[in-house]
């Protein structure tokens, strides 16, 4: 989950008014027969699946303690490649960068999915709580992302013999700086395979185990500009600015355990104070302002902009330049996410499947590039271990100690996800 990106790519031309989302896109039905074997059901999975979930513990161990940033997973991939050879796939590795690509095919007749899990560590500079001094880490859950991935694809492979259709492990390098699915899509990743649909997971502060969908909702897209000011009195112009364009802001970053517990109330409250929202940022360079921000719904960027460049042009002589679209906000269709709701519920009890109403406004991923390309789902997979403060279980922040259950929970649900998919 990415908190900054530097590269600003749209494929949906958000400022030309294209939709925002896929969401009347349908999956096929689900629970049909395979030709020539039975479909395979959850009991089957999750006994396969609890005799690997020692090993894949310690595999998301190993991955944790050689973090790689972003354009630099080569130990990630080629450890991922391995287990997916060693698995039975067919794997493709050097896809857009150090981009890992397994595929599995079942031995009967069926559908073409894809499943993304992304590789890449934290940064110093976006972690929170620390002193940003410290090295790259797995603060955003990607080692479990990727060893989840891992889990599914050796589960349905060692049941290959029922699996209907083919499944596409996508593994994914550069999510943090919003360049890897973009890179992976130019490098035609999907272009022999075709898949279908696409479907991922994300860690995220909710109790070990449960799984949180977000119907219509998602995570926002990020916009940046830069105003130069000329004249007298440029730079005092340009703090005065920046103030200025940080009062279009209507949230601020949680700084306690008190925000980040309200914080995860008001995403699963309905039309609530997150429904709609501008995460802004304002930073000054001597003449010059860059600007970034976030904001939900997606179509507002076209108005903030607007009043960016209102108040820029009444503080005097101003260039305003937004060099690029902004990035698309990932926007996860309706009936899908409805759809894999009620998979899970009926797969592993209604108790333990919620829903966001509100998209989280400090978080950006571009697992929307795929999603502008073909329907899928996009759930959170909570993490967060009993009695453990909510900080423990907040992606990017220093303390963020998974509950390593989780992945347990992700193979067995994600396996039977995508088995009913085929």
């Amino acid at each position: 989950m990415s908190t900054s990106g530097d590269r600003a790519i749209s494929r949906r031309a958000v400022l030309s008014g294209a939709a925002a989302g896929l969401a009347g896109v349908g999956l096929a039905p689900t629970g049909v027969a395979h030709a020539g074997g039975s479909p395979l059901d959850q009991d089957a999975l999750d006994a396969v699946a609890s005799r690997l979930d020692a090993g894949l513990v310690a595999l998301r161990r190993d991955i944790h303690r050689h973090p790689e940033l972003a354009g630099q997973e080569e130990r990630t991939a080629a450890v991922v490649a391995r287990r997916l050879r060693a698995a039975g796939l067919t794997v493709t590795t050097g896809v857009g960068g150090h981009g890992v690509v397994g595929i599995l095919r079942g031995a009967h007749r069926g559908r073409t999915v894809a499943y993304r899990a992304d590789m890449d560590a934290v940064p110093p500079d976006e972690q929170f709580g620390g002193d940003g001094g410290g090295p790259a880490a797995h603060l955003c859950g990607h080692d479990i992302h990727t060893t989840v991935g891992v889990g599914v694809a050796e589960v349905l492979a060692r049941l290959r013999h029922r699996l209907a259709g083919t499944v596409v492990f996508v593994f994914q390098p550069a999510e943090e700086t919003l360049s890897g699915a973009a890179a992976m899509l130019d490098d035609g990743v999907f272009a022999r395979t075709r898949p279908a649909e696409i479907h991922a997971l994300h860690c995220g502060p909710w109790p070990v185990g449960e799984f949180l969908v977000m119907p219509g909702f998602g995570l926002p897209g990020l916009d940046r500009g830069t105003i130069t000011l000329t004249g007298p009195d440029a730079p005092a112009r340009a703090q005065r600015l920046a103030a200025e364009i940080g009062t279009l802001g209507t949230v601020t970053p949680p700084a306690t355990p008190a925000d980040l517990e309200q914080l995860v109330a008001d995403v699963e409250t309905p039309d609530g104070p997150l429904a709609r929202f501008v995460f802004m940022g304002a930073r000054v360079s001597e003449a010059q302002v860059q600007v970034s921000f976030r904001c939900w719904p997606e179509d507002r960027y076209v108005e903030i902009r607007e009043d960016i460049g209102r108040l820029a042009h009444s503080a005097g002589e101003a260039t305003v330049d937004f060099p690029t679209e902004p990035f698309p906000a990932m926007v996860c269709p309706e009936w899908e996410s409805q759809a894999l709701r009620r998979h899970l519920r009926q797969a592993l009890g209604r108790d333990r499947v919620g829903t966001l109403h509100a998209a989280i406004p400090f978080n950006g991923e571009d697992f929307a590039l795929f999603l502008d390309r073909m329907p899928g789902t996009f759930a959170f997979l909570g993490v967060r271990a009993p009695g453990a403060p909510m900080e423990s279980a907040y992606p990017h922040f220093v303390d963020f100690t998974p509950d390593e259950r989780a992945i347990g929970h992700g193979v067995r649900a994600m396996a039977g996800w995508l088995a009913r998919r085929t």
